[in-house]
């Protein structure tokens, strides 16, 4: 594989592969594999899981994670989301439910339940829920998407389902997909028999990627400035995030009350940005002050991409959340991490916990930001704290400009999921 800059890097070929998915997609990675990558070894996964080693929650991820030396949960490498209607009309059939059933559990019973192996969720959208007469309980608040923001006009996402496959091996995710969608009768080595296939249909593929020098390794993709993502940095804006301080926990998103106890509710938007600007037009001060906080860029708080701050983006430590307006009227910025920490709960708790991740499908730079909260209200609430309409205007900022981020990234789609507990995870009915 070759781009104009001559021979791509084996993890920016492994990321081709994944985007290029297929028997074609596949036979790269396994290829590429055969050696190492960034820890991991070629030799592939053959350890299964089964029903009753795995936690009832879809989303319990944290726990088969690798970390970091400060204890902060490291996302899966590779990423594919597959967006998917059902093809029958009305309610899903038993026989339907039944097959996709054995699909999942033929999938976990192929692959480790690790990044290493295979980690995997399944949600399901309001449009899906639509196909019943009765109505989801009042425990599950899951509204149909829509624009957040006075400047923003996203197309909105309602396919019946979203699968979220990811691991540290690229071949992981190529192979489950194909497996998932009847394309292949064996995953991991090992055989499978049941799919998807004729059930759903595919209406859409996105992929993505994070880890530490992966984006710069896409500096040819259009709007990025040649060089300009730092070395050693995991998304394209230059700066280390989710931050174990920052991010709320499993439990704190998991639904507690009614027949979907144990799920969670899954928001995916596609974020594009715009990196020309970011780097081209502000300094290092301002990039920090945009991202974090001006107290951040005053008194030098992040190195690099910001390793040294450990767990926590220091907005608690530091409480500028309560200073986002003076910031706003006295340093004419306000910072992107400062705003949102003001939706945390009355005990300085996140609400959302994040699991996004690069791309650059369609050969843009962007960010699949997907979310796991207990309610899609709690997402709603922290966007709205980002947006900071309360102090554009206050000083030198504006709607947009100073305002955190918001400058840099355009919201261009938004889809709002149920994640049931694994045990109802296949066409569940609303009640």
């Amino acid at each position: 594989m070759t781009t104009e800059r001559g021979e791509l890097t084996r993890r920016e070929a492994l990321r081709v592969a994944v985007a290029v998915g297929g028997s074609a997609g596949l036979s790269a990675c396994l290829e590429l594999e055969s050696g190492s990558e960034g820890g991991t070894t070629g030799e592939r996964t053959t350890s299964p899981s089964t029903d009753g080693e795995l936690p009832d929650r879809q989303h319990a991820w944290n726990a088969v994670l690798r970390t970091d030396e400060y204890g902060n949960p490291r996302t899966p490498r590779h990423h594919v989301l597959l967006l998917a209607d059902y093809t029958g009309e009305g309610p899903v059939g038993d026989d339907d439910r039944s097959g996709a059933a054995d699909a999942f559990r033929e999938l976990e019973a192929a692959y480790e339940w690790s990044a290493d192996g295979l980690l995997f969720t399944v949600g399901y959208s309001p449009a899906y829920f639509d196909r019943y007469d009765a109505s989801l309980p009042d425990a599950v608040d899951l509204p149909p998407p829509t624009a957040l923001a006075p400047f923003e006009d996203p197309a909105l996402d309602t396919p019946d389902l979203l699968v979220h496959l990811a691991s540290d091996r690229a071949s992981a995710v190529v192979e489950a997909e194909r497996a998932l969608f009847g394309e292949t009768d064996t995953a991991n080595g090992k055989a499978v028999s049941e799919s998807l296939a004729g059930v759903v249909e595919r209406v859409d593929r996105r992929t993505g990627f994070i880890g530490a020098g992966l984006p710069a390794e896409h500096d040819d993709a259009d709007g990025v400035p040649e060089g300009a993502v730092p070395e050693d940095a995991p998304l394209f804006m230059g700066f280390k995030s989710g931050f174990a301080g920052n991010q709320a926990t499993e439990d704190s998103v998991t639904i507690t009350e009614g027949p979907f106890a144990g799920g969670t509710t899954q928001q995916l938007s596609l974020i594009r940005t715009e990196l020309d600007q970011w780097y081209n037009q502000d300094s290092r001060w301002q990039r920090v002050a945009k991202m974090f906080s001006a107290e951040h860029a005053r008194e030098d708080l992040v190195e690099g991409v910001g390793e040294n701050l450990g767990d926590s983006s220091l907005v608690t430590e530091t409480g500028v959340a309560d200073t986002v307006e003076d910031d706003a009227f006295e340093e004419g910025v306000v910072g992107h991490t400062q705003k949102t920490a003001r939706a945390r709960d009355e005990d300085g708790n996140p609400r959302i916990l994040r699991r996004d991740f690069a791309t650059v499908d369609d050969g843009r730079t962007g960010v699949h930001f997907l979310s796991l909260q207990e309610r899609i209200a709690d997402f709603v609430r922290t966007r709205e704290a980002m947006n900071g309409t309360d102090v554009a205007n206050v000083g030198g900022v504006g709607t947009k400009n100073n305002n955190g981020i918001l400058q840099y990234i355009t919201t261009v789609r938004r889809g709002n999921f149920l994640v049931p507990p694994r045990s109802d995870r296949s066409f569940p009915r609303p009640q």
